[in-house]
């Protein structure tokens, strides 16, 4: 059995309209950043109340839609910029966190990759004497990745990737879309296992490393 520990977030950076290191970085809001809230991972259920029974129960149906949001101080007009725009470019996000083992002490890193649409900037209100901010909002996201490195190598494990254009949702490193895919003959389903480099579903080809499009 492994030793019992404990994960704690020490520092994070989100990178808006990243192109995973090709060319321009993107912005990083590094210095600016207040507070950043990973999607949430929700199933909805409906209520089932069987004639026969007396006794009602929770079916679940699908998973909610899902929704980024963060915080930065001050003004960054080229970002406030992005809402409405249908660049591809201006529709990926990218964090890094500093996660730390309390157990043993190791910094190690946790990547989280959205694309969807800043749907939302919220001014927050100006008075003298406080610091004024922008909440932000990611929505309409499409694709989702969540990893961590949790050996000694340094290698990301998934957490969670979800792909709305190649039907692909694995959980824990598990494909719970296999089935699904297979039985309704899916037109994209194969092409997660089709190897490197090969289109998504979506029109972008995926990186071998983490599969989310780099294009």
């Amino acid at each position: 059995m492994a030793d019992a520990t404990i994960y704690t977030m020490e520092a994070v950076n989100l990178i808006c309209g990243d192109i995973g290191g090709k060319g321009s970085p993107g912005i990083s809001t590094h210095l600016v950043l207040q507070e950043l809230k990973l999607p949430t991972m929700e199933e909805a259920y409906a209520d089932h109340n069987p004639g026969g029974a007396p006794i009602a129960i929770e079916i679940p149906t699908h998973f909610n839609k899902l929704e980024a949001t963060f915080n930065l101080a001050g003004w960054d007009p080229k970002l406030m910029a992005y809402i409405g725009q249908e660049d591809p470019l201006k529709q990926r996000f990218t964090a890094y966190g500093l996660i730390r083992n309390r157990r043993t002490s190791k910094a190690m890193q946790a990547i989280a990759r959205m694309e969807g649409r800043l749907g939302r900037v919220n001014p927050t209100a100006f008075s003298r004497g406080n610091l004024m901010a922008h909440e932000y909002s990611i929505k309409g996201i499409t694709q989702y990745s969540l990893k961590m490195a949790l050996n000694p190598s340094g290698q990301l494990d998934e957490i969670y990737f979800w792909d709305f254009f190649s039907s692909v949702r694995r959980i824990g490193g598990k494909d719970l879309n296999k089935e699904m895919a297979s039985l309704l003959r899916l037109p994209n389903s194969a092409t997660d296992t089709q190897g490197p480099g090969v289109d998504n579903g979506g029109g972008t080809p995926v990186n071998p490393a983490d599969g989310i499009s780099n294009a």
